[in-house]
């Protein structure tokens, strides 16, 4: 439907349909924000108030080699004449041009507190002072020549440059950041260096592809340094992309004492928000091995130290420094500008190529009005050459003359000059007369002829200019090229877990009443065999260790509970202990349902498959895979009776053709080849082992990939006997003598599968730990009740055993 818009004369009311003006009245204000506030101008790389700010800088007479002035005048100038908006807003611009840390080539020099990295605020307007910064005058070179339209300010009574002369590629040097409606703007600084090159490569050959001008134009450089990374050739081709910025990080080392210092941040980053954030998450315990945090940043140089403990391993706290803070952050490219008053996205080379097509106008303008006024006064020097050829007929005509005006046009008729060469002769001086003046008016002549000349040429030739504009390039190059601050870095590798957590060999142990804690391994020293340990746990009454394993701090821990079910840990997870130390409940770290963890392994990744025996004998063999994604819930591993009845006793990792073994508390032992039980699936429970009476349990389950058995009783007996003794049989038998029980003995506690160079640590109900050498222990046979292996306290007992393999963690 038409909307008709009607007026009634007496009342001035204008009737028309609601939803048409809305419309038109927030498309008007969107584009006011888009073109007169948000988005910069490709031509100068200005927004509306940076420009307003610069000409009235300008205009004022604030030039790079005079004094400064009150900000508060300059402020006032701008909202008086040009930006008819608050003073806040034109401070607070004018402010972030003045700081080195958020323009990578400041506009304008302040003097006084114009704010800091930290994020304060700087001093009010009325006691900074400010002028223009050399490289502004390149932006506001040449505005004096027409080369650039004026529209008239927001009162009518003045004029304004709509867009600056722009030698300096500002939008590529210093970027800019912008939110309109619907549209917004996000541009990362350049090296000035970098960006002359490209231009003066693209003027010499203009097919000239992105890719060749991402050779030239390699990144982004921030004024805050740091290293960057991402996909260059993208982000330049589409004018979109997403970088990766980072700070930088050094070591030092003074007295044995390791530090690390953050000497460049992220751009756009508060570094007292840094350091806060850093603060914060040594306090949570999300950054360890940190002993002290300092910020010693003077000067505008920043240094944030971090004092480390001892043996704490830099690479791990740098890692965690880039992972859980803004020391590594994200910049979202959107290269969106204004092209002729148009919003558009552009790419590498289409920047390049607006930036040349603009100087072109503003090169042929600039000639233009050069050119008129050279033979301008041409005109008049011709006039006063001839005039002092036939002074004396000038002299005595004018003395004849009434008036001037009489003068004037007898100049004109008789000497045939033009109006502007009559009055300039009317307003010569008798010093000109001098013979010295004459020669200065000839030469003058033969310059302006050879000048005018070089103008038309360069006006007749499109080269020419081009050749001006790569003269002017390497000029600013020359004058103002720096080194790049930004490192450009081919790939930043996400950062996983293991990155943040030293690689190294640890020891697990969990305790009867769910107890967990990580200790290094070499925590325990070898022992000869006998000896009386060390303390291993300071647990609390009625506890003691019930298994004992060793493995790294980047493996998995897989806790499998009497119910079957199974849940994941990474081995780092488990706090880290002393020996003395009683460790952190396990049911703090697991989300545990009325049972305990009955059995934990480390696994490195999810290939081979699982063994699992229960305390009635049955076994299970279930392929790893079933269990790679782990759940903070956990899954069913075996399908257990409901009423508790049997109960999961070991689980272990075998590849296919290895054999395994199990031993029952009262001696007895079976040794089968695991293919001999099928692959089965989470919610099974399995196939008979073994064969018991109903007093016997299955204690241990073992991969036989070894030379021999260990078996331990309960009070400290113990022996090794080869794997060759145990006679290999098919599943579901009652198996074979391991080891000759009595009361001197107890029942067996457990067994590990050990080759001769192989170590072991025994634990104890009172948590006493002892490790000792497989060599001090004999090879016997089956039907024997072995040797004491440790010396027990009265009521104490063995509760584990677990071998140390050589290599890993032999002190």
């Amino acid at each position: 439907m038409k909307e008709e818009t009607t007026i009634e004369p007496e009342k001035n009311i204008i009737l028309t349909e609601v939803s048409g003006e809305m419309k038109k009245a927030y498309l008007d204000y969107a584009m006011s924000v888009i073109v007169s506030r948000a988005i910069p101008s490709i031509e100068d790389g200005l927004k509306p108030v940076q420009r307003r700010i610069l000409y009235a800088m300008n205009q004022m007479g604030l030039k790079p080699n005079t004094q400064t002035k009150k900000s508060a005048r300059l402020v006032g100038d701008v909202i008086g004449k040009f930006h008819p908006h608050g003073d806040t807003a034109v401070y607070d611009a004018m402010v972030r041009m003045a700081q080195d840390f958020s323009l990578r080539y400041p506009l304008v020099f302040g003097q006084g507190n114009f704010g800091s990295i930290d994020g304060d605020p700087p001093a009010a307007m009325r006691y900074t002072e400010t002028k223009l910064m050399p490289i502004s005058s390149e932006l506001l070179q040449d505005i004096d020549k027409e080369t650039v339209k004026f529209l008239p300010n927001y009162d009518n009574s003045m004029k304004e440059p709509d867009l600056l002369p722009g030698k300096l590629p500002t939008l590529m040097l210093n970027g800019a950041t912008g939110i309109a409606v619907g549209m917004a703007t996000n541009i990362p600084p350049h090296n000035l260096t970098e960006v002359c090159n490209a231009l003066i490569a693209y003027i010499k050959k203009p097919e000239i592809t992105i890719e060749e001008l991402c050779e030239i134009v390699t990144g982004p450089d921030f004024p805050t340094g740091g290293m960057v990374q991402g996909d260059m050739v993208e982000l330049y081709k589409t004018g979109r992309g997403r970088l990766i910025t980072r700070g930088k990080i050094t070591n030092e080392t003074i007295k044995n004492k390791e530090k690390i210092i953050i000497t460049e941040i992220p751009y756009m980053l508060n570094k007292s928000n840094l350091v806060t954030q850093i603060a914060n998450l040594i306090q949570a315990k999300k950054l360890k091995g940190i002993s002290d945090l300092r910020d010693e940043s003077s000067k505008g140089k920043i240094r944030i130290v971090l004092e480390l403990k001892k043996d704490v391993n830099s690479k791990f706290v740098m890692n965690a420094l880039y992972k859980y803070t803004r020391l590594q952050d994200s910049f979202n490219v959107n290269f969106l500008a204004l092209v002729g008053g148009q919003p558009k996205i552009l790419n590498l080379k289409n920047v390049v190529e607006e930036y040349v097509k603009y100087r072109k106008t503003i090169i042929t303008n600039r000639t233009k009005y050069e050119l008129k006024k050279a033979k301008d006064r041409q005109e008049i020097v011709e006039g006063l050459l001839i005039a002092l050829k036939n002074i004396d007929n000038i002299i005595a005509l004018i003395k004849k003359s009434k008036n001037a005006p009489e003068a004037l046009e007898s100049l004109i008729n008789k000497f045939k000059l033009t109006r502007k060469q009559a009055q300039a002769i009317l307003e010569t001086k008798l010093q000109q007369l001098t013979s010295l003046e004459q020669d200065k008016l000839k030469k003058e002549y033969k310059e302006l002829k050879q000048r005018i000349e070089e103008l038309e040429k360069v006006l007749g030739d499109i080269q020419e200019v081009l050749k001006i504009i790569v003269k002017e390039v390497n000029e600013l190059k020359n004058k103002y090229g720096d080194n790049r601050r930004t490192y450009v870095l081919k790939r930043i590798t996400e950062i996983s877990e293991k990155d943040l957590v030293q690689k190294r060999e640890v020891v697990i142990t969990i305790t009867d009443k769910g107890y967990c804690k990580r200790m290094d391994i070499q925590t325990y020293r070898e022992q000869k065999r006998g000896g009386k340990g060390v303390i291993g746990s300071g647990l609390a009454t009625g506890d003691f260790v019930k298994q004992l394993i060793t493995c790294s701090t980047h493996d998995y821990l897989m806790f499998f509970t009497t119910r079957g079910r199974v849940l994941w840990l990474k081995a780092y997870d488990l706090p880290r202990a002393e020996r003395y130390s009683k460790g952190k409940a396990i049911i703090n770290l697991l989300s545990l349902k009325n049972e305990k963890v009955t059995s934990v392994i480390s696994v490195k990744n999810f290939d081979d498959y699982l063994f699992m025996a229960t305390r009635k004998g049955q076994v299970k063999r279930i392929s790893l895979s079933n269990f790679s994604k782990p759940r903070a819930s956990g899954v069913k591993a075996i399908n257990l009776p409901a009423d508790d009845s049997d109960v999961l006793i070991g689980v272990e990792i075998v590849k296919k053709g290895q054999e395994v073994f199990l031993a029952t508390k009262k001696g007895q032992a079976i040794r089968f080849n695991s293919d001999n039980v099928r692959s089965m699936g989470r919610a099974s429970y399995g196939v008979t082992g073994i064969k018991m009476s109903k007093d016997n349990e299955v204690v241990s389950l073992k991969v036989l990939d070894t030379e021999a058995i260990l078996t331990i009783t309960k009070n400290g007996y113990g022996k090794r006997t080869a794997v060759n003794d145990y006679r290999k049989t098919a599943r579901a038998g009652k198996g074979v003598i391991n080891l000759k029980i009595s009361q001197k003995t107890g029942d067996v506690v457990t067994t590990v599968a050990v080759n001769n160079t192989d170590s072991i640590i025994i634990t104890t109900a009172k948590g006493m730990v002892i490790r000792t050498s497989l060599k001090n222990i004999r090879i016997m046979g089956r039907v024997t009740q072995g040797v004491r292996i440790v010396k027990l306290q009265q009521g104490d007992s063995v509760t584990d055993l677990v071998k140390v393999q050589n290599g890993n963690g032999e002190e």
